[in-house]
């Protein structure tokens, strides 16, 4: 009888040992800023980025030439005595509305920017993501982690796939 709990008891440990190995995990991570610091498409949607708020920049830049010199002219009719009480709230009041037009055209910028980014960015880090998610269905991984965001504590280099998505993405 005690040797056939014994050949139960072994019986159950290795149809346990063979159930945990089936359902293995395999696990592996990438280095996501390393990956989008080299690829190609991003270094070019920067520049393209890059052009697009040097433009907005550029006309921001002629308000504010424009808003000083109206406010030299201002300040030169004002030493001179040449305005009335009235004519100088009113230019004031110009003044006013001109810097209150420059800094919601500093905003716009930031949004537009915003905007841009994320329709130039939107479809290489959706291409990135497909190939990952690829990568982990071909290689039968149940979670490919980040570790560029430092979630990672420790890694072996083995589950580094960072080298091979480069590859699948042509860098």
């Amino acid at each position: 009888m005690r040797k056939t709990i014994t050949n139960i008891a072994s019986l159950f440990c290795l149809i346990s040992l063979m159930a945990i190995n089936a359902n293995a995990q395999k696990f592996g991570y990438v280095n996501s800023t390393e990956i989008l610091a080299e690829l190609p498409a991003i270094k070019s949607a920067d520049s393209e980025l890059e052009a697009y708020q040097q433009q907005l920049v550029t006309k921001g830049e002629q308000m504010v030439k424009s808003f000083e010199a109206n406010y030299t002219k201002l300040a030169e009719q004002a030493q001179a005595g040449t305005l009335s009480n009235v004519q100088m709230q009113q230019k004031e009041a110009e003044l006013s509305q001109e810097q209150q037009t420059i800094q919601a055209y500093e905003v716009e910028i930031q949004n537009k920017l915003l905007k841009k980014r994320e329709e130039l960015y939107q479809p290489i880090l959706e291409n990135v993501n497909n190939v990952l998610k690829a990568m982990g269905d071909e290689g039968g991984y149940t979670m490919i982690f980040d570790s560029s965001t430092g979630g990672i504590l420790h890694a072996d280099d083995t589950n580094d796939l960072t080298s091979t998505l480069k590859s699948k993405l042509g860098i």
